[in-house]
């Protein structure tokens, strides 16, 4: 049973290219599954989410985390009464922009397209969304619902200023309406990112032995999580005592945002998803105290994990993979695939060239970056 404020697939905006519904699939479902059967989508599984992708089979990839992040938005949706399946479509369509290596790769790129209008990977999901996947005969992209595209457009909150161009192409074609919140669907995917992260960058920075499981005992939150395992299962063996504790603390934050979703949303009795819209702040957060525990979770692991000295090293050696890769193929574009020919023909100046090269490098793998460099520029990056 749907909430009055959630996202009704029967009274979508539709797709810009008009297509017959499906008779078992609403259009949020089929939304979910082109974003599944794209090639971006699987491109995720070979990409960094911090540490590079082929440094450990446990690490998480930016594929597994965007499954996670769908997991949690599946089930704050559930319990908020929102459309399940819109929730998960913008879940995992939220990364589809990321270049190889993270981050990192994101801010090489960003600092090499500045003079081009620059690179933002959620402007760049939404490129690869509405042109970049050209698998089907009547339309370039995956003529996802306005809604989805919405969704993805604005997940983390209005979009105001200037806007990344990618972004403002797409929204020339289709006005999404960039002033507004999102759905209450799109701010619990932009939330259960957070919750994600918070939790798994955790998990996988204890194994890598950036930090031990008595120094996540000493912040706000993880020292409760531990405090209930060890009372409910003293000696329990390092491993599990780890896992339940991170469980915990994944619960307490999935059950902070629905009591504070829920509270916000029966305080400012909103009837519809324009209601939504038109509020002028998102109904679905953490609570105040839990957003100050979380901030000193967030600066405990900006120093002892994003900035860690061997994450460091590897970031600087993958950034230069980037350097060199983007002024290659922009003074050397016939070296690009074939099927990116006919496009590099048409560009009618050097920016357009550019985010062309942008379109290419921003879709690489951790893996096909790195042989790519070895074998176009002659060096072997060791990560």
């Amino acid at each position: 049973m749907h909430a009055p404020y959630a996202t009704m697939p029967d009274r979508s905006r539709g797709r810009q290219v008009p297509e017959e519904e499906s008779s078992f699939r609403s259009p949020y479902q089929r939304d979910r599954d082109r974003i599944i059967h794209a090639s971006a989508f699987r491109r995720l599984k070979h990409k960094t989410q911090v540490f590079v992708e082929h440094e450990g089979d446990n690490y998480r990839t930016r594929l597994t985390h965007s499954i996670e992040v769908g997991q949690v938005g599946r089930t704050i949706a559930g319990a908020l009464g929102l459309n399940q399946e819109l929730t998960e479509a913008v879940a995992l369509a939220h990364d589809l922009g990321h270049t190889p290596f993270g981050h990192t790769g994101e801010d090489a790129l960003h600092a090499l397209m500045a003079p081009y209008g620059g690179f933002d990977h959620n402007a760049q999901a939404i490129r690869i969304v509405t042109c970049l996947e050209r698998h089907y005969a009547e339309f370039d992209g995956l003529n996802l619902t306005w809604e989805t595209l919405e969704a993805i457009a604005k997940h983390n909150g209005p979009v105001v200023g200037e806007l990344p161009w990618a972004l403002a192409e797409c929204n020339a074609a289709v006005d999404l309406e960039l002033h507004t919140h999102a759905s209450a669907e799109a701010q619990v995917a932009a939330l259960s990112d957070d919750i994600a992260y918070n939790n798994h960058d955790l998990h996988d920075a204890l194994r890598a032995g950036l930090f031990t499981d008595d120094d996540l005992a000493q912040l706000p939150l993880l020292d409760r999580a531990y405090g209930e395992v060890d009372r409910k299962y003293p000696g329990l063996d390092a491993n599990r005592r780890r896992h339940e504790a991170l469980r915990r603390f994944f619960g307490f934050m999935v059950e902070d945002v629905i009591s504070t979703a829920r509270g916000l949303l029966a305080d400012t009795g909103v009837q519809s998803v324009e209601d939504v819209r038109g509020l002028g702040h998102p109904v679905v957060k953490f609570s105040d105290p839990l957003w100050r525990d979380l901030k000193d979770i967030r600066a405990f692991l900006f120093t002892r994990m994003y900035r860690a000295p061997s994450v460091m090293e590897k970031r600087a050696k993958v950034a230069k993979v980037v350097e060199a890769l983007f002024p290659y193929f922009l003074d050397n574009p016939q070296d690009m695939p074939e099927r990116w020919h006919a496009e590099i023909a048409a560009a009618a100046d050097r920016t357009a060239l550019a985010r062309i090269v942008s379109d290419y490098i921003a879709g690489m793998t951790d893996r096909f970056a790195l042989q790519l460099h070895e074998r176009l520029i002659g060096v072997k990056v060791e990560v």
